[in-house]
């Protein structure tokens, strides 16, 4: 028992809801100046937006390619939905195209002179896909907002990461968010409720691989859950090879791999399950094959290396889940080492095994698990894949 006298909640603070992220927990309530505040949201303070911007009615988008029938059909029920203030839940498999399906939803909004928001958890991906856009939407101020980059916060096209959410309170009457399964948006109750507070109108969410409890809620009456298991190219999704090793013997099978794509001249991304490995594992793999680099979400120079992988000066690099979505690189390969660790679950390898067959001139490629358990989250991720590719 403890001796240590505990502070007790005032009726302030237990009657208190946080108007940006909604806790109602007394827990995470504190007073200051005798007013209260919540700790749990309390770094997300900064500018907020106004609705004096006036949205541009010019809205028509670019495309030097048709989409498919199956991405047509989709992009049609998503006008036909958020004319009628449907939401909907897009569950599409990696390299399906469907970011390009919502292109004409956001269209339709920015003639009607409605604010639109495009999100992702991610700051690499939202930095890559504001590009796309932009290029896309030729008429339209487009705005980027992440950590460290917030000057421009309105515009008729708002791209954004989750975090940055915070700025708009019941703004967006078209709220698009990619990627509802990935960190550190999913099962965050912060970032969810930034979610739920910007949306005035109606929202779309994307994913390929969203959670159980997220398909049931849009089967319901009143909500849409479109689905699309073909990519744009038509070639299946890679299945998984899997290569069971034990110990030690792990790192030369991942040698021999590494070589044979190098040898063919295959770019290849080698997927560790934590900082310190993917370190680790380079450091070993340098001893044998050179050419390579690393990245991981604290090494500060992680843009320019995937930018000189992009252009040919690196033959591979060792990663961690920084790169498991949004990346596109022609004719590249996939190694997952230590595939069978508790990190990888079978949304992830799914995620990392769609990196692969991506562009139409490669749409084929190779991805392995090398492991020294197959775990049931292997197992399911190539179910899932197989039953993906059943439908072609």
């Amino acid at each position: 028992m403890s001796l240590v006298p505990q502070k007790r909640k005032t009726s302030t603070q237990e009657k208190y809801q946080c108007p940006i992220c909604g806790n109602l927990d007394p827990t995470y309530i504190g007073i200051r100046n005798n007013h209260p505040y919540c700790r749990r949201c309390i770094s997300f303070r900064g500018l907020e937006a106004s609705e004096d911007y006036q949205i541009c009615d010019k809205a028509d988008y670019f495309l030097n390619y048709e989409l498919t029938k199956e991405q047509k059909i989709l992009s049609d029920r998503l006008v036909d939905n958020y004319r009628h203030k449907i939401n909907s839940l897009v569950k599409a498999v990696c390299g399906s195209g469907k970011t390009e399906i919502v292109f004409a939803v956001i269209s339709y909004a920015l003639k009607n002179k409605h604010r639109v928001g495009f999100t992702v958890p991610r700051r690499d991906v939202i930095a890559e896909l504001y590009l796309r856009f932009k290029e896309v939407f030729k008429n339209n101020k487009v705005a980027v907002l992440y950590g460290g980059h917030t000057s421009i916060i309105e515009a008729d096209l708002i791209c954004l990461t989750t975090h940055q959410l915070f700025r708009y309170d019941q703004y967006f009457d078209l709220l698009i968010i990619d990627e509802i399964d990935a960190f550190p948006y999913h099962d965050n109750e912060v970032l969810e409720a930034f979610f739920q507070r910007a949306v005035k109108g109606t929202y779309i969410m994307l994913s390929a691989t969203p959670s159980e409890k997220v398909l049931k809620k849009f089967q319901k009456k009143g909500m849409a859950l479109l689905e699309l298991n073909k990519r744009f190219h038509g070639y299946p999704l890679p299945v998984p090879e899997v290569i069971i090793r034990k110990s030690f013997l792990q790192y030369f099978e991942l040698i021999k791999q590494l070589k044979d794509f190098v040898s063919r001249s295959k770019p290849v991304f080698i997927f560790c399950p934590t900082i310190d490995m993917c370190e680790e594992t380079f450091s070993f793999i340098n001893k044998f094959i050179s050419g390579g680099n690393y990245v991981h979400s604290k090494k500060s120079d992680r843009s320019e290396v995937i930018e000189d992988f992009r252009k040919g000066k690196y033959k591979f690099l060792v990663t961690t889940a920084v790169l498991e979505r949004g990346v596109t690189i022609k004719g590249l390969q996939v190694i997952i080492f230590h595939a069978d660790n508790v990190i990888y679950d079978s949304h992830a390898l799914i995620q990392i095994s769609g990196r692969v067959g991506r562009k139409k001139e490669s749409p084929t490629g190779k991805v392995i698990y090398i492991c020294g358990e197959i775990t049931p989250e292997i197992n399911k991720s190539i179910k899932e894949i197989k039953h993906a590719n059943e439908s072609l």
